[in-house]
């Protein structure tokens, strides 16, 4: 029986789209991708089997992929409320093939899944540089820094995860399970340091628009076996603009906060931040760990 892996990525949901499909078929593998310059992740997930049976002559298959939105749409009948036009295409191309849907974890290791995923953000990629700006959003045509102009975008609910990784030495995570520190409650001390920092981001950056944000939390995460904290800050919003920095601010401040309080038993603290969630605005959702 061929196996077959399908993955489809999008960079902004709308925005630049690939597919990426591996077929396996006994000693014998096929590569195939393609992209569009908009489109969706939905889309190119769907995409992705449409090219790949149109790739395969035979009628028994076994078709892996990490979309629940294709596997559950297919299998457990979710209603199709968008992309009809590929879904009738899929179903025509289904017709008379017995194929076995497997749901696959993304970026769980698995070597074919990867490469589909490494297919179809590869051709994403090349359609995001054919449609790339040529200037900052940031920056005018002489090259003076500008607050971005967002007074005629719609109001929308945003949404943004940062997160903060504090590395340290396993004597210091015990002393602040154990609330040890002579200058008190490291934890308590850096979630109220996190979110006054999110409340006072465009005080701290100097083309960061002033908010007034509905939700900002900060939660950690102790992992006794690594000596780490993974501190999570959770920004939301109804604006015009996104409160990425806002989450970023407080999840590296809390993180700061927490490096100031045990630097005195510990030199060696290593600190790690990221975006690791967004929603809203033009660019979409985007899901980056």
């Amino acid at each position: 029986m061929i196996k077959i892996y399908t993955d489809g990525a999008c960079i902004g949901n709308p925005g630049p789209g690939g597919w990426g499909v591996v077929i396996l078929n006994g000693s014998q593998n096929v590569f195939l991708s393609g992209g569009e310059p908009s489109t969706t992740n939905n889309r190119m997930e769907i995409t992705a089997v449409i090219e790949a049976l149109k790739n395969v002559d035979d009628n028994d298959l076994t078709i892996y992929s990490d979309s629940t939105y294709v596997i559950n749409t297919i299998t457990k009948g979710w209603k199709k409320n968008k992309n009809q036009d590929l879904w009738e295409l899929l179903e025509k191309l289904l017709f008379k093939k017995n194929v076995t849907w497997k749901w696959v974890k993304g970026h769980s290791g698995n070597e074919f899944n990867e490469k589909a995923d490494q297919l179809a953000y590869g051709e994403a990629k090349k359609k995001m540089k054919i449609n790339e700006p040529d200037s900052l959003t940031h920056v005018d045509h002489e090259g003076t820094a500008n607050m971005v102009d967002v007074s005629q975008k719609p109001v929308t609910f945003r949404e943004a995860i940062a997160k903060s990784l504090v590395t340290m030495n396993p004597e210091t995570l015990q002393k602040i399970i154990k609330n040890e520190f002579e200058k008190g409650d490291v934890l308590s001390v850096a979630r109220v340091a996190g979110v006054m920092a999110g409340k006072q981001t465009s005080n701290l950056i100097p083309l960061c628009h002033p908010l007034q944000i509905s939700h900002l939390n900060i939660d950690f995460e102790l992992d006794n076996e690594n000596s780490q904290i993974l501190i999570i800050a959770t920004a939301k919003i109804n604006s015009q603009t996104g409160v990425e920095m806002e989450a970023l601010t407080a999840a590296s401040i809390s993180a700061l906060t927490i490096y100031d309080m045990c630097k005195a038993v510990d030199k060696t603290m290593k600190i790690q931040t990221w975006l690791s969630y967004k929603s809203g605005g033009k660019s979409g959702d985007h899901q980056l760990d």
